[in-house]
């Protein structure tokens, strides 16, 4: 079985601690991941703005990549969620459609491929911290990852997992939206750290680092000592000191 990593880019250029915590955990399941170097940007910029043709060249080189790879597995729901889009970029030519929906259909978030494909809800991870969790848009609207992580997190001993208040409201990054709407985007993430203080939790984790870096920066500029972590650096952390 050949199991590749979709690494994205915000993983890649600033979290890269996040592709190396999603390894170590799959390594523990006899998963050794591949790492196609020619794998880029999903594309989720230019097709959200508009500009498809661009969108399109990301996305072929995507299809290249993962041409021969089993699974692919990403540490993001968006970028999984972009995947989905694909066939509609190429709708218009055979080929490539019916090689973006193989694509399609055998990408993964982080979490779905544990639960859904390995078929584990508990690492044997310990993690003695008040927790909440921010379920990104992307990755519960387009994909449906809900239960997943919860299913993981409730396995975590010793951890208390807290409810987050208005916990599906956006945290106001939507990638270019905070660009083009910054004065929006910038309300919105206030109010999402106003419910994330609410909470009382130490940590604050999730599935996309995009929209942890959003929530983190708005918890550093206002002096809040949260821990923000992706859900793969809880696990990993945990089973380390289980």
């Amino acid at each position: 079985m050949k199991v590749s990593m979709f690494i994205t880019c915000i993983s890649d250029a600033v979290y890269p601690r996040v592709g190396e915590a999603m390894a170590r955990l799959l390594a523990r399941y006899g998963i050794a991941l591949d790492f196609p170097s020619i794998q880029t940007c999903c594309g989720q910029p230019a097709f959200n703005s508009g500009y498809w043709k661009e969108a399109r060249a990301s996305a072929l080189t995507i299809l290249e990549a993962f041409e021969e790879s089993d699974f692919v597995i990403a540490p993001s729901g968006s970028c999984i969620g972009m995947i989905h889009h694909y066939p509609k970029l190429f709708e218009d030519d055979s080929v490539l459609l019916a090689r973006a929906k193989r694509l399609q259909q055998k990408s993964y978030e982080f979490t779905q491929f544990l639960v859904q494909v390995l078929g584990v809800t508990d690492v044997g991870a310990t993690f003695p911290h008040k927790v909440t969790y921010h379920p990104s848009c992307h990755g519960s609207r387009i994909l449906g990852v809900k239960e997943e992580p919860m299913a993981l997190m409730r396995n975590v001993k010793d951890m208390e997992l807290i409810p987050l208040p208005f916990a599906e409201d956006c945290c106001g990054f939507g990638g270019t939206f905070a660009v083009k709407m910054s004065d929006i985007s910038g309300a919105m993430v206030m109010e999402k750290t106003e419910h994330v203080l609410e909470s009382e939790a130490e940590v604050l984790v999730g599935l996309d680092m995009a929209c942890l870096m959003n929530i983190a920066g708005n918890l550093r500029y206002r002096n809040k000592p949260i821990r923000v972590m992706h859900l793969a650096e809880l696990l990993v952390e945990g089973v380390k000191h289980a």
